[in-house]
Formats: structure tokens, sequence, C-alpha cells
């Protein structure tokens, strides 16, 4: 049996894809979460200075999309065709323009620049977006892409409490509620709910 290590902070974010996708795939793995303080030390020690890191026998893979593409692969989470993995490729890139707009403002150090930008961004860029993005989980029945369960779903169910954050917006259930069908539909799975329910709590 390989050894299976995955290196991450002690948040979903980045990190939550891959732990639920082993999860999912009923791999035993070591969890290991980097405080603060224990990243110094660590970091030199990762492929390129960034986690997560999933590890199997001493060799490190990297980037968190890359990781769960991976990992799909070996789930049978990815597409049935070159057609079906270029579209959950594009909706995860698209997740990903959103997440990069949210975090211009969120990780914004002048704090009258983040509030003016997080007033311009609530208002101009981020309803069109989200919209979009809704728009591709009602096309593919709850989904992310090819009208079923693949690595984005996953994908966007680990990252969104921290996108809920980002935005600002702890209700953006309400107003888009297939994505909270699509995070519901990952976090449900059998082995997925065993994993969350005994891991530690995180708000995102």
């Amino acid at each position: 049996m390989p050894v299976v290590k995955f290196y991450y902070f002690p948040i979903k974010a980045l990190g939550e894809g891959p732990r639920l996708l082993l999860a999912y795939g009923g791999q035993e793995f070591q969890d290991i979460r980097v405080d603060k303080e224990s990243w110094p030390e660590f970091k030199p020690k990762t492929k390129y200075g960034q986690m997560p890191i999933l590890e199997i026998d001493g060799k490190q893979y990297a980037q968190s999309a890359a990781i769960c593409r991976y990992l799909a692969s070996r789930y049978g989470l990815a597409g049935a065709d070159a057609e079906q993995n270029f579209e959950i490729d594009e909706a995860v890139d698209f997740f990903n323009d959103i997440r990069a707009k949210a975090a211009q403002v969120h990780y914004e150090e002048d704090e009258k620049v983040k509030e003016k930008r997080h007033e311009t961004y609530s208002q101009t860029v981020y309803p069109d977006l989200l919209g979009k993005l809704h728009d591709i989980v009602q096309r593919n029945n709850g989904h992310l892409a090819a009208n079923k369960l693949t690595w984005a779903d996953f994908y966007f169910a680990g990252v969104y409490d921290y996108m809920k954050v980002m935005l600002r917006r702890p209700d953006l259930d309400q107003q888009y509620p297939g994505f909270a069908k699509v995070y519901e539909t990952v976090y449900s799975l059998p082995k997925v709910k065993a994993f969350a329910d005994a891991a530690p709590k995180t708000d995102f």
C-alpha cells in the first residue's frame, strides 16, 4: 500500500477538494495540517514553496486543480472523453477567475482601497460572474460540468465556504441555490461525509 500524505493549512480553501477526493476514493492518507508557525520551516521542503502538496511514497504532487484532476483519473471522476474533460477544465478555470477577483479584494492591505473595491466589485463584477456560474450549474443538473458528478464538483465544494468569506456573502445559497446543491451533493456522499464529520472543524 502506498504511503499517502496530504499537506495544507488548517482550513478548507484550496486544500479541501483534494481531501474530499481522497476520501471519496477510499484512500487512507495522513491529513497533515500545517499551522502558520510551522509553515516557514516546511515551505522550503515543498515543490514550489506552496501548498497543497500531495505526497505519495515520497513523490510530491502540487497545485490544487492539478491534484484534483490527477485523483479524478484514479477514481472515475474525470470526463468520458476529451470534450467532457475540456468542459470540466473550463468550468473550474472560470470558477477560479471569480476566486481571483474576490482575492484581489480580500487580500488588499489598504483598508480604504479594500472597502472601495469591495463596493465596486459587489455592484459591477460579482453579479455577472456568479450569475454565469449559476447558469452553468443549472444547465448541468446541479453539477459544474458534463451533467454528472466530476472532480469539478469536489473542487467547487471544497472552496465554496472560503468563497463566501471572500465575497462577504454568507447568504450566497439564497440567491444561488444551485451552488448549495453542488456543495450538498458532494458532502452527502457517504465516504466524504464520514471524512468531513471526523475532520477538524473550520469556518472556511
